[in-house]
């Protein structure tokens, strides 16, 4: 994962400080700058932080993150150059990213940085260090000859309770007099920010593992519990038939007639669970996309003609697209795995402020008040109350069956 490695701890210090080397005055202009911790920035500038701020509180992985922190800090702080980096194993940076060089630059460049010189010993220090020349800081060593010429400097670690996470630099102040005490306390402030949302863009990812881990039980129960059971006795049948081709040729002809059949679920059943492998991007596509797919693929795999009818649908919230999804993964699942129908047809539009998704299936059907069935349509029940819908099955042997999901557009 992005930003695992060694972590780098920030010392315990009595008070604010930020090293400050022969630096310029301020130039005379009202004090609007952020100092003592109170804001007195106009209006523009409020809404340049908060714009910055609700863009890295909008990403979820780690590296849409640290490219947003990037990408803002060099536009509020009016720099050339941006560059942030997280600490990695063996002195190395896990990740470094850079704004304000061309892609032949960075070729020109080379590899990434290593800890070493001023960048190593930020990531030691949680103060921010303010520089007229950043030449001039007694850890400073070389860069590369195609690396550009630094002057002003402005560094600020994001720190997050005793671990310092990475560190936030900026370089060459595009306004005369290099950076200030405001723009310090500005950086300072995204650095804060930055820091929940990089640590919010970790636990995010951990939790995206933890569900692929779980996806992998799930995968091996489902193998164990159809695919396994069918291949054995597949074999055991096959084995029945090898001993009776000789002595009793049509009894061997059932049992060959057995193992087709046998074959032939298992073939369904790792078709099904090769679909449920397969990744959804809800957040790309949207749900109304994601669900066509779905349908496409199924199409391809099973025999049945599987369509999909609808449009575009409003976006949900991330938890009522995933449940709006999965319960229509299930429901089409469930129809053809156990209903044999010839047409699925999976149908979504909004209405009056809900999400319609309706399953549709011309198969034998079947008593919803049936025991065996009742678990499965209680787990798609359940997960269709925790975010506030509602789900109704419609079904009799027979007459195929209409699964039909409400969900507020609103959620």
């Amino acid at each position: 994962m992005a930003g695992s490695g060694r972590r780098h701890r920030a010392t315990d210090r009595p008070g604010p400080r930020s090293l400050d080397l022969d630096l310029p005055p301020d130039p005379g202009r009202p004090a609007r700058g952020y100092r003592a911790g109170v804001p007195a920035c106009d209006r523009n500038e409020l809404r340049e932080v908060s714009a910055a701020v609700l863009a890295v509180a909008a990403r979820l992985s780690v590296r849409e993150v640290l490219r947003t922190i990037v990408v803002s800090a060099r536009r509020l702080l009016d720099a050339r150059y941006a560059a942030l980096g997280l600490p990695g194993p063996d002195e190395s940076f896990a990740e470094f990213i850079a704004d304000g060089l061309s892609d032949e630059q960075w070729r020109a460049i080379g590899p990434v940085p290593r800890q070493h010189g001023l960048l190593g010993a930020m990531l030691h220090d949680p103060e921010p260090v303010r520089l007229a020349d950043v030449r001039a800081h007694p850890n400073f060593g070389w860069w590369p000859a195609a690396h550009p010429v630094l002057t002003d400097f402005l560094g600020m670690p994001i720190v997050h309770g005793d671990e310092i996470l990475g560190t936030l630099f900026l370089a060459n102040k595009r306004a005369p007099g290099g950076f200030t005490a405001a723009d310090e306390e500005l950086l300072r402030l995204l650095a804060a920010h930055a820091a929940i949302a990089l640590v919010n863009a970790r636990l995010y990812e951990r939790s995206r593992e933890l569900s692929i881990v779980e996806e992998r039980n799930r995968i091996a129960r489902e193998l164990h519990d159809a695919v396994t059971q069918k291949l054995f006795s597949l074999r055991l049948t096959a084995e029945a038939a090898a001993t009776l081709v000789t002595r009793d040729p049509v009894r061997a002809a059932a049992e060959l007639d057995t193992v087709r059949r046998l074959a032939a679920e298992a073939t369904d059943e790792l078709r099904s669970i090769v679909v449920g492998l397969r990744p959804v991007d809800l957040a790309g596509d949207g749900l109304d996309v994601a669900l066509r797919k779905q349908a496409e693929l199924l199409d391809r795999v099973h025999e049945p003609a599987v369509r999909f009818t609808g449009g575009p649908v409003p976006r949900l919230s991330a938890g009522h697209e995933e449940a709006a999804y999965r319960i229509a993964q299930e429901a089409l699942h469930n129809a053809l795995r156990h209903g044999a129908p010839k047409l699925v047809t999976l149908a979504v539009r909004a209405r009056d402020g809900e999400l319609v998704l309706e399953v549709i299936d011309d198969g034998h059907g079947f008593d919803p008040e049936a025991p065996s069935r009742r678990l499965g349509l209680a787990s798609m029940r359940e997960r269709a109350r925790a975010v506030g819908g509602r789900l109704d099955v419609v079904s009799r042997p027979g007459a195929g069956t209409t699964v039909r999901l409400e969900v507020p557009t609103g959620g």
